[in-house]
């Protein structure tokens, strides 16, 4: 495979994988940073650090506009729901075992 082929496919999983976070919207930044170690603001820093090593300047609150479909405040207004007791218990045992996300 050439690297603009796989730079194609690269994109348009990335680009599903934002679709897929946004069919979901059910599923907390919380239950994901407990499962997986990262959520939705990890791919918002990433998408940052890595338009900044390709030369174009962007803030992390446009990065989190492009993975959140919309402004976080936006989002988290429509869409954050209040972490409970148990998953509040689950994320700090994560971060214990593992540290978080950069």
């Amino acid at each position: 495979m050439d690297k603009q082929k796989e730079l194609e496919i690269e994109a348009a999983t990335f680009r599903r994988l934002l679709q897929h976070l946004d069919d979901n919207k059910d599923v907390q930044n919380i239950d994901l940073m407990i499962l997986a170690d990262f959520c939705r603001n990890c791919l918002g820093k990433w998408y940052k650090a890595a338009a900044i090593e390709h030369g174009v300047e962007i803030d992390y609150e446009e990065a989190r506009e492009r993975v959140y479909g919309m402004s976080y405040s936006q989002w988290k207004e429509k869409y954050q729901a209040d972490a409970t007791p148990e998953q509040l218990a689950a994320f700090d045992a994560r971060q214990a075992q593992k540290g978080g996300c950069s």
